[in-house]
């Protein structure tokens, strides 16, 4: 087996990974925008133009380089309902539309305890019990029409294989549906009248199938496996807990920045600062904490990030150019608070300087409410961000690790294929700068943030 071909459907952009399973690097990466349609009956993911795009790309890079094999990985808070035709029953909702909250309270009266699920409630169509609480409600037949309620992954893996399930990341990724510590459905499923319907949990690395046969006719593709597949941040998570001594952290950045303590320090998890328990590859329990850290730095831009240097962020600490939380209120552990900026920036650059102080802030905050320790490994984007990164190390008073992959997600689901020990490297574990240890307390003092303790 030489070449994996990985699915990595984000909340912005659908991608397909070819990841070269000898030396766990990309060889080949398509993306193209995850649009979302407007209804009716209710905004949705563009499904046929996501399939579309992924037979496209699927049959190109089969032709260029050749696949061996497939794994999907996606985004969580989405779920697919299959009538008994194998086709959708409903469109698939986007998770930020608000509908799911003009029904919350009479959702909580069937929503089980945070205790149950380590699921926090949250807004918008957040909790995936939410939606399809909603759902149900707005479409009186929607519940007779259901044959099958199957996790993100998992819909991709039926158009792939025919086969039905759900992983049990997806589901553990605060849906209320799942009971982590028990490693099962939860009560909701039957309070829902969906406890027939849900697809069998299944680990992500378990064979879904393989490709069906007219697919390898017109993609050009053998009978190849299809492994079940896995939510994002998860994928991100299994290299290093494949290669990586225990305690560490895990920080995945993209639209979500999500923080995954791996052996820290026993903590209560408060779900009101977006706390939560996430179920890893292998069905453990894993504390996390969660906020909207790359909507909120494309909002603060606007499309406009302006290249910035040592005497920016040298004027950024001397003037206390501070953005205070949350740029994006609904989510994250300053839930409600309206952002302001303390000191406006007086430049692009500076603002650029400020907004990746700021993420690193709210990021060191989540750390702290799930009781990371050891070094933190940042996934994604952010770990070629700078400021983020000498932030995040003065702020925690440990040691920031960015990751050289492209694509932590598309190579951490190839591990589900080839699980050689991981490794990483040392870019940005460096001395902090006393004076960002500084504008942090200050920060933390204006945000109205927890203190780290003096030891």
């Amino acid at each position: 087996m030489t070449h994996a071909a990985i699915i990595d459907i984000g909340k912005t952009n659908v991608k397909l990974a070819l990841v070269d399973l000898a030396t766990l690097t990309e060889v080949a990466v398509r993306t193209a925008p995850n649009r979302v349609l407007p209804g009716p009956p209710w905004p949705h993911f563009d499904t046929d133009g996501q399939w579309a795009f992924l037979r496209g790309a699927l049959t190109e890079l089969a032709t260029s380089h050749g696949i061996d094999a497939i794994c999907v990985t996606t985004h969580g808070a989405c779920a697919a309902l299959l009538d008994g035709n194998g086709a959708l029953a409903a469109p698939v909702l986007d998770y930020e539309h608000a509908g799911p909250d003009t029904t919350r309270d009479a959702y909580d009266q069937i929503r089980p305890s945070f205790s149950e699920t380590g699921s926090p409630k949250l807004p918008l169509g957040l909790n995936l019990g939410a939606q399809l609480f909603w759902q149900l409600r707005e479409d009186p037949t929607l519940r007779d029409r259901i044959r099958h309620v199957l996790m993100w992954p998992q819909y991709w893996g039926h158009k792939l294989t025919g086969q039905i399930a759900s992983d049990i990341c997806s589901l553990g990724c605060h849906t209320d549906l799942w009971a982590p510590m028990t490693h099962g459905f939860s009560t909701l499923p039957a309070a829902l009248g969906l406890a027939e319907k849900m697809a069998p949990a299944r680990a992500p690395g378990d064979v879904l199938g393989t490709l069906l046969p007219d697919l390898q006719a017109t993609l050009g593709i053998g009978p190849v496996a299809v492994l079940c597949g896995l939510h994002d941040s998860n994928a991100s998570l299994l290299p290093h807990l494949l290669g990586r001594q225990a305690p560490f952290a895990v920080v995945s950045t993209g639209t979500w920045v999500v923080s995954m303590a791996v052996g820290g320090h026993p903590v209560t998890l408060d779900p009101s600062r977006d706390t939560l328990i996430n179920v890893n590859a292998f069905g453990d329990a894993v504390p996390s904490a969660r906020f909207m850290g790359g909507r909120e730095y494309d909002l603060v831009q606007s499309g406009k990030p302006a290249v910035a240097g040592v005497a920016d962020a040298d004027q950024v600490l001397a003037k206390r150019v501070m953005l205070l939380p949350s740029v994006v209120p609904e989510s994250g552990p300053f839930q409600g608070m309206p952002h302001r900026w303390a000191n406006d920036p007086m430049t692009d650059p500076q603002r650029e300087v400020a907004l990746g102080y700021y993420l690193a802030l709210m990021t060191a905050e989540s750390l702290a409410a799930i009781g990371a320790d050891g070094p933190s490994i940042i996934e994604g984007p952010f770990a070629s961000n700078p400021w983020f990164c000498t932030m995040l190390h003065a702020a925690t008073g440990r040691s920031v690790l960015s990751s050289s992959m492209r694509t932590g997600t598309a190579v951490g689901a190839a591990m589900l294929f080839a699980r050689p020990k991981a490794t990483a490297d040392d870019r940005g574990a460096m001395m902090p700068d006393p004076r960002l240890a500084a504008y942090a307390r200050v920060w933390r003092t204006l945000a109205g943030a927890r203190q780290p303790d003096a030891s």
